[in-house]
C-alpha cells in the first residue's frame, strides 16, 4: 500500500510534515557519495514519542517503509530513503532532559548533537566521552545508530559502551525501554546493546540514556612524522606493544596533510610524509611517563621528526587538523570514505596492502586511521558527475574490504554497514549468522518497514 501526505498532516499537529519537494529532496541521503537513494513520499518532524509511534504504526498497518534520520552526516547510506518512504527526521526532538551529576548519566533526545552534549556535560565537570569526527554536527540518535566511536575510543571505548537505556519504538508502533540506570544488572538480554549498531531497522530511537565519566585530566601529546606508511604502521605497533594506553592515536597520511594545507596553509606537510599524532592522559606523572614511552616508539621506529609538545594550542591545532582532512578533501571532488578495521598488530600489515591496491589500481588513497585499535579510513577522491570512475573506485574499495577480512578484520568500525558494505557484512559474517540478524529483524519489524534493503543482502 502506500500514503499520502494528506493522510500523514492527520496524524501530527501543523507544519510537522513536509511535502514541497525541494525541501523533502533535502532528507533523501547522507554523506555516502554514490550510494543510492530516492525522493521520500514525505518527511514527518514529530516533537515526541507518542508522534514517532503514531507514524510507525500507521505505516506499518500500510506496509509503508519509515526511515530514521539524525543529521545526515553518515557515510554508508543508511538514512537515505527508498522510494515511496517517510522518513522520520528527528531534529525537532533536540533536548538535554537530565544530566545527574551523582549517578553520572545524562538522558537526551535522539536530535541532540554529539559535541552540544559533551558541552553541556563539561558544564557540570562531566564527560561523554565518544567523539566521532563528525561530532559538532553528528545527533546522538545518528551515534547510537552506527555505534560510532572516534579519536578517543583507543582507550575509552565506542558509544555502546556508553549506552545504558533507550526508549524505542519497534516495528510494530509499540514504544518499549530497554537497558536501565543502575550500575549493574543481571535481567534479561541486553537488548539495549543490541539495538545500539542497528541503523534503524530494529525500531526508532526516541530517548538515550548515557554513562558520563568525571572530568579529564591534562593530555601529553607527541607528535611524529614518517618516511612512509609501513614506519608509522611499525611505530604504532610498538606503542601498543609497550603497553601504553594512549586516549588518542591517529594517522593521517600526506595525501590528506596536502588537502587540509591547500586549504588552512598550517604547513602540516613540512614535516614528513606520515603523521602520527598521540595523546596520554594519566593522571600525574604517569601521562607524562607514557608519552615519553611512546615518543621512544616513535623514535625506535624511524620517526623523521618527533617531540613532545609543549604548547597546548599547538596540540589542540593539530588535532583539529586531523578532523578537517574530510572536508578538506570534499573540496576537491567526492569522497569516497572507507571504515575497515584490522587487529592492531596487522595495521602495518594492511597500510602495505592499501598502498599495493593504490598502486595497481592507478589510484591515489588518502588514508587517516585511528590507529590504536586498528580502524582505517581510506578515502578515494572522484571528479563529480565521473560515473564511471566512481564505479571503478568502488569496485578498488571492494578489494580493500576483502584484504581487512582476509587479516581478521571486520567490514565497518564506526560508519555502519547501510547500502555500500552489505556484501563485506555477507562474506563476514556467513549465512548461518546472517540468518540470526534476519530472524531478529523479523521479530522487531514484521511488517519489514523500518530501514528496509539496508544492511542485509536478500
Amino acid at each position: 500500500m502506500t500514503t499520502t501526505p494528506t493522510d500523514l498532516a492527520g496524524l501530527l499537529p501543523a507544519g510537522r510534515v513536509i511535502t514541497d519537494p525541494s525541501r523533502v529532496a533535502s532528507f533523501a541521503h547522507d554523506e555516502a557519495a554514490g550510494a543510492p537513494y530516492a525522493l521520500p513520499a514525505a518527511v514527518v518532524q514529530p516533537h515526541d514519542t507518542a508522534e514517532v509511534a503514531a507514524v510507525v504504526a500507521y505505516c506499518a498497518e500500510r506496509g509503508v517503509p519509515v526511515v530514521a534520520r539524525g543529521a545526515g552526516t553518515g557515510l554508508s547510506g543508511g538514512a537515505n530513503a527508498v522510494e515511496g518512504a517517510v522518513v522520520v527526521s528527528f531534529s525537532a526532538m533536540d533536548r538535554v532532559l537530565r544530566i545527574d551529576p551523582d549517578e553520572r548519566l545524562a538522558v537526551v533526545q535522539p536530535g541532540v548533537v554529539n559535541e552540544d552534549l559533551r558541552a553541556a556535560c563539561a558544564a557540570k565537570g562531566l564527560w561523554y566521552p565518544p567523539d566521532p569526527a563528525s561530532a559538532p554536527w553528528s545527533t546522538i540518535g545518528g551515534n547510537v545508530a552506527t555505534n560510532a566511536g572516534g579519536l578517543c575510543c583507543v582507550k575509552y571505548g565506542v558509544t555502546r559502551d556508553y549506552v545504558l537505556g533507550l526508549e524505542v519504538v519497534t516495528g510494530r508502533g509499540d514504544v518499549v525501554r530497554l537497558g536501565r540506570r543502575t550500575a549493574k544488572s543481571s535481567a534479561g538480554f541486553e537488548l539495549a546493546g543490541l539495538l545500539v549498531g542497528s541503523e534503524g531497522t530494529l525500531g526508532l530511537v526516541t530517548e538515550v540514556t548515557v554513562r558520563l565519566r568525571g572530568e579529564r585530566t591534562q593530555e601529553h601529546t607527541v607528535v611524529g612524522y614518517f618516511a612512509d606508511l609501513q614506519s608509522a604502521g611499525r611505530a604504532v605497533a610498538r606503542a601498543v606493544a609497550s603497553g601504553v594506553v594512549p586516549s588518542a592515536l591517529e594517522l593521517v597520511d600526506r595525501f590528506s596533510l596536502r588537502a587540509v594545507d591547500e586549504w588552512k596553509n598550517m604547513g602540516l606537510t613540512d614535516g614528513g610524509d606520515v603523521l602520527l599524532l598521540a595523546r596520554c592522559d594519566a593522571p600525574g606523572a604517569v601521562g607524562a611517563q607514557e608519552a615519553d614511552t611512546v615518543l621512544a616508539c616513535f623514535e625506535a621506529a624511524g620517526a623523521t621528526w618527533s617531540a613532545r609538545s609543549g604548547d597546548p594550542a599547538e596540540a589542540d591545532a593539530l588535532f583539529a587538523a586531523r578532523r578537517l582532512v574530510y572536508p578538506a578533501l570534499e573540496r576537491l571532488g567526492m569522497v569516497l570514505s572507507e571504515d575497515v578495521c584490522v587487529p592492531r598488530s596487522l595495521l602495518p600489515e594492511m597500510l602495505a596492502r592499501l598502498e599495493d591496491i593504490a598502486a595497481r589500481h592507478g589510484v591515489h588513497i588518502a588514508t587517516l586511521a585511528h590507529a590504536g585499535d586498528g580502524n582505517l579510513h581510506p578515502m578515494l577522491v572522484v571528479p563529480r558527475g565521473d560515473e564511471r570512475e566512481l564505479a571503478r573506485c568502488r569496485g578498488v574499495f571492494e578489494e580493500v574490504v576483502d584484504q581487512a577480512l582476509a587479516l581478521g578484520g571486520t567490514v565497518t568500525g564506526e560508519h555502519g554497514v547501510g547500502l555500500l558494505k552489505m556484501r563485506g557484512l555477507a562474506d563476514e559474517l556467513g549465512p548461518a549468522v546472517l540468518d540470526l540478524h534476519r530472524g531478529i529483524k523479523r521479530v522487531w519489524d514484521p511488517a519489514g518497514i523500518l530501514n528496509p534493503g539496508k544492511v542485509f543482502t536478500t
